[in-house]
């Protein structure tokens, strides 16, 4: 059965092999057609709450689109089929437009079985599929509908001990007993422009915040976010298919323009009676969190302010009505948001992330305010916290202390100082899920040509088990290519300013002596973002492919990216599209050293922010870069969101000037070499209005342009024939103009 699964798709290539293969060059056709080429992997691996299951989704066989759900069961070491979907619905899925734009926010692309819950005493699993939920109980091995309606049930869980599944339907907030099966309506007023229990738009798609309600440990009761929708101006967005457009009137939150009226309430189970969180007179506020102490009486929440200069962690007494803030975090640029807030079951502590002395470190507070100390420090990040043995007085955490350019776990004693102990072995990117009684984890691994291999480890990182193994053997798919991977190479550039960049170069396979190569900058760019790492991405391939072809692959995580402190991040506030391009010049001046590489051939390439990027360079750095490629472009800041812009530009109304330096349109007059822009017409996160905007000022001033679109694509442009499509074109475009043969 192990090697059934393999087969499947969690047989990934690994670097290293015993065997000689030959080489055979990647076709793009190859790449985007074959999911095991382009890392499909199992996802969403969780632990049973006891700890002696995995469970897994996983693609099928013939339809990698399609996920059923797994178990790895760690008494008799075998993978099982639990739920086949097909065999509970294979017809074309029906979803609602909400669950249809909560799965864009997500980035959840498939069908199937695409998301699922654990209950508390690990007997049984929920899932939706095709717009109703199921329930799965292990002992009986069935599976069971617990709804059956023609509205769709979104954002689904188990109550804390197991008694109720709770739900979103028609706006509004269920709570069905899973004994007598009886629906407890919660809310009463949600449609139209009223929200109950549902994260606002820019929760979702800005704060990682999917969900607007949450249960107290007791079950007793529910806080929840009721989003009136009326202040935010109604645009009417269209997209754009093959054969039709669809008009949308959407409440889209415009940079500067109003957002919702979010209001936080807390509802009893038994009377469905609601008390309503007094928020302050400020109304123009965030709501970033929500989370109950484990008094069961006591919420908290995390109160932003609309310039996201402030945040408060604030507690809520459900009995008495009276509100504490136990901390608040002040920043002149930004605050990053985060999930690393945990309380403690001796109800008189709680770890709180923090980034006040300019890196991301973990503190702990006791529950009336009072910081007792700061668990970790240094000039490094943590990127999240794991779990937490208040037995054994230990906080494992995820961080980044031996290098920038790989996550690792460690250990860190909690309430005194003492040394920090990393768990998992350097070389690799480590992505791990600790169980919840904290003797073992899910140690998720990969390096920069060696995807993902699952291991199950003692939490001192003794190895006990593969849960995948993922070995390379001759029967694997990328197997004849091996020969043709390049290692790349890292290295740091310095920033004006002193502070290091780190670089990640592809040298073309065809590499000799004497010869100039074409270069590819691909760029991000933006924040809370990271290229260069030693981690496996899917992406890689098409780099490999671009040096098969003789291009040299380049790419930099310039200052405004994610996980060097905040200090590096900082220097983009306000003013957009300087810093970056600044320093992406620095990475051209570095290229035109190295006696391989054609400085009149240097082009770049980026996506998103990225493609903001490309335009940025094109416009003012036409001397360094030849030729550029720019994807789903954000072009003009005022046509993005409020909390995602506001973050780093500021207001509208007090940055003015900002707004208008940090859009593309000023320095299109700049364009000299030949660019490409591509967008999905059906983009409901970077508008398409973004390209056509600049298409109009580029044929209004008479500059020549290439442009795809890709009718009914969003911003990820996701399908393999659209991307397989989009990578031709991509590479046509370099090798017309680089000449390449």
């Amino acid at each position: 059965m192990l090697k059934k699964i393999k087969s499947l798709s969690l047989a990934l290539p690994m670097v290293a092999t015993a065997f000689s293969v030959t080489a055979e060059p990647l076709t793009l056709e190859r790449i985007f057609d074959d999911p095991s080429l382009a890392g499909k992997a199992p996802v969403q691996l969780k632990f049973s709450p006891d700890g002696s299951r995995v469970t897994y989704l996983q693609g099928k066989t013939d339809d990698y689109n399609r996920y059923d759900l797994w178990e790895y069961n760690l008494k008799d070491n075998k993978n099982r089929l639990l739920v086949d979907s097909a065999a509970l619905f294979s017809g074309p899925e029906n979803l609602s437009d909400e669950e249809k734009a909560r799965r864009e926010r997500q980035r959840i692309f498939g069908k199937g079985i695409l998301e699922y819950k654990w209950s508390k005493d690990g007997k049984a699993l929920l899932f939706p599929l095709n717009g109703d939920l199921y329930y799965y109980e292990l002992a009986s091995a069935k599976s069971r509908k617990l709804t059956d309606t023609e509205a769709f049930e979104t954002d689904a869980r188990f109550s804390p001990k197991g008694h109720y599944v709770s739900f979103i339907r028609e706006q509004n907030l269920y709570a069905l007993n899973l004994k007598t099966g009886q629906e407890i309506q919660l809310s009463k007023d949600g449609g139209g422009v009223i929200k109950n229990g549902m994260a606002e738009f820019v929760a979702q798609e800005e704060m990682g915040r999917m969900t607007g309600y949450w249960w107290s440990g007791d079950e007793s009761k529910i806080a929840y976010t009721r989003v009136d929708e009326s202040p935010v101006k109604e645009a009417i967005r269209n997209e754009i298919y093959a054969d039709e457009v669809k008009l949308f009137n959407q409440r889209y939150p415009f940079t500067g323009t109003d957002n919702v009226k979010i209001q936080l309430g807390v509802v009893s189970i038994n009377n469905q009676k609601t008390d309503w969180v007094d928020l302050g007179d400020d109304q123009d506020i965030y709501i970033a969190r929500a989370n109950w102490l484990k008094d069961n009486k006591t919420l908290s929440y995390q109160w932003q302010d609309r310039s996201q200069h402030n945040l408060e962690l604030r507690f809520y007494n459900s009995d008495t009505k009276k509100q504490t803030v136990a901390l608040t975090e002040t920043s002149d640029t930004w605050i990053n948001l985060h999930f690393d807030l945990q309380f403690l079951n001796d109800k008189k502590h709680f770890v709180w992330a923090s980034e006040r002395d300019g890196f991301k470190h973990l503190y702990l507070y006791r529950t009336n305010g009072e910081m007792i100390r700061q668990i970790t420090q240094g000039e490094w990040v943590v990127d999240s916290l794991k779990g937490i043995d208040e037995k054994k007085g230990i906080v494992y955490f995820a961080g980044r202390k031996d290098t920038a350019l790989e996550s690792h776990l460690y250990s860190v004693p909690l309430f005194k100082k003492g040394e920090i102990k990393r768990v998992t072995e350097l070389g690799a990117y480590h992505n791990v899920v600790i169980a919840k009684d904290n003797k073992t984890f899910i140690d998720n691994s990969s390096s920069v040509n060696k995807p993902g291999s699952a291991a199950l480890r003692k939490i001192n990182g003794e190895f006990i088990t593969w849960l995948e193994e993922n070995k390379l053997d001759k029967s694997h798919p990328l197997t004849p290519y091996l020969a043709d991977l390049i290692t790349p190479e890292y290295g740091t550039l310095t920033a004006e300013d002193g502070q290091i960049m780190h670089y990640r170069l592809f040298k073309p396979t065809n590499y000799q002596d004497g010869k100039k190569h074409p270069v590819i900058v691909n760029v991000y760019g933006g924040p809370h973002a990271q290229r260069v790492t030693n981690s496996w991405r899917s992406k890689n391939l098409y780099f490999q492919y671009m040096a098969q072809q003789g291009y040299v692959i380049f790419q930099l995580d310039n200052r405004g990216s994610y996980n060097r402190g905040k200090k590096f991040e900082d220097v983009i506030y306000k003013h957009l599209g300087v810093a970056e391009v600044a320093d992406q010049i620095k990475g051209v001046e570095f290229l035109r050293t190295l006696d391989y590489v054609d400085p009149e051939r240097i082009g770049i390439y980026g996506h998103s922010y990225g493609g903001y990027m490309a335009l940025m360079t094109m416009f003012k750095a036409g001397d360094y870069f030849k030729a550029g490629v720019s994807g789903a472009p954000v072009t003009d800041w005022e046509l993005y969101d409020t909390h995602y812009t506001e973050r780093y530009v500021g207001h509208p109304a007090t940055n003015a000037k900002g707004y208008e330096a940090s859009a593309v349109f000023p320095y299109a007059e700049g364009l000299k070499g030949p660019l490409m822009i591509y967008h999905g017409m059906a983009d409901d996160n970077v508008l398409f209005t973004h390209a056509t905007k600049l298409f109009k000022q580029l044929q209004d001033q008479e500059k020549q342009f290439e442009m795809m679109t890709y009718p009914g694509s969003k911003h990820s442009l996701r399908g393999k024939s659209v991307q397989t499509h989009l990578h031709q074109t991509i590479t046509s475009f370099f090798n017309r103009h680089f000449n390449v043969e």
